[in-house]
């Protein structure tokens, strides 16, 4: 058994019959889609196309074109979807968007009861109460499972097919869907048991991790900046006393000042996040207090950007959530995304 799967291969007949179905198309979304439809396409010729779905009509068309038909194809609603798939992944934008396509797909399957298993991969960052409403959604629905199934990565991993997946769920669907998520989508996946709410829990307990590491990394490079000493050194340092990846990626972040939410994690997202994390640690009764600062920080750096772009200063329209900093560099009297407006660096 590979180390990157916790599980046995399926039993044959596996993936290569399984009719495979998508709704996303965001930003992490569209890599995840195109690379689960360019493997299942490589390993099984002849096997049916991709079937994709996306409220805006044209991410599904620029994905089609760029693959070819043979690869993807269409839904033309998300009743079709979940009707035709054996298979469908969901990457959504936030809990209330996943509760009104399962009702969908709830709708269209009580008109039309499937007769062998289908299986919902909810791969969304939610609430974890989010998951036991999906499964009560579709309990007099037979033939349904439903699992939870974040992934951990920047876009670039999503990119590149190397993110970190997390199951939890029903065994027998585990297995196949682990089988067809690495190393199509991911790198490894991690099995949490049973219990569909432990996907997202630990999705916010990792995205919490993420967070503090940013706020930390925050604090330090604005600390450093009034002291005058020159952000590549402390970039450096990173890579070579905490040589971590999400480190490295952040401190290259904030030391370029690439807070572009447009094609990273946008803030809006960051506060939902933290938003969920901060829920979870009241119903937990487990403090996280770096958690509570870094929100605090979110909501500053994004009302200063709203501020610098109604007076047209701003190069970009969405700020990543890394631009956290702009908070702690506010409190430092430095600018918030323009450290080119920070005093010179001294060497003497």
């Amino acid at each position: 058994m590979s180390s990157a799967i916790p599980f046995s291969r399926p039993a044959s007949p596996g993936p290569s019959v399984l009719q495979l179905g998508w709704y996303g198309l965001g930003t992490m979304g569209q890599f995840m889609a195109r690379n689960l439809a360019n493997y299942h396409a490589s390993q099984y010729p002849g096997a049916s196309p991709l079937l994709v779905y996306n409220r805006s009509a044209e991410k599904c068309q620029l994905l089609q074109e760029k693959l070819g038909a043979e690869k993807v194809k269409i839904a033309a609603s998300p009743a079709e979807l979940v009707l035709e798939c054996d298979v469908i992944f969901t990457s959504l934008a936030n809990d209330t968007v996943a509760r009104v396509v399962y009702q969908q797909f709830a709708d269209a399957l009580s008109t039309s009861n499937p007769t062998k298993r289908k299986v919902l991969v909810e791969m969304s960052t939610t609430y974890p109460s989010l998951a036991d409403e999906l499964v009560n959604l579709f309990a007099n629905i037979p033939n349904v499972c439903i699992l939870t199934g974040p992934v951990f990565g920047p876009p670039a991993s999503a990119d590149a097919a190397n993110l970190i997946c997390v199951l939890a769920g029903e065994h027998d669907a585990k297995k196949d869907v682990a089988h067809i998520l690495v190393p199509a989508i991911g790198r490894k996946v991690l099995d949490l048991g049973e219990d569909v709410r432990k996907g997202p829990t630990f999705k916010l307990i990792g995205n919490s991790m993420i967070l503090n590491s940013i706020e930390i990394l925050g604090e330090a490079f604005t600390i450093t900046a009034k002291a005058g000493i020159d952000a590549t050194m402390l970039r450096d340092f990173v890579k070579e006393m905490f040589p971590a990846p999400i480190l490295i990626h952040y401190a290259t972040k904030i030391t370029n000042d690439d807070f572009d939410g447009g094609k990273n994690f946008a803030i809006d997202g960051g506060i939902k996040d933290a938003g969920h994390m901060r829920r979870l640690v009241s119903d937990l009764n487990s403090p996280m207090p770096t958690v509570d600062s870094a929100y605090q920080h979110l909501l500053t750096a994004r009302a200063q950007h709203a501020v610098y772009k109604a007076n047209g200063e701003e190069p970009f329209d969405i700020l990543d959530w890394s631009g956290l900093v702009g908070a702690l560099r506010i409190g430092a009297g430095l600018d918030p995304f323009y450290s080119s407006k920070h005093p010179k660096p001294t060497k003497d």
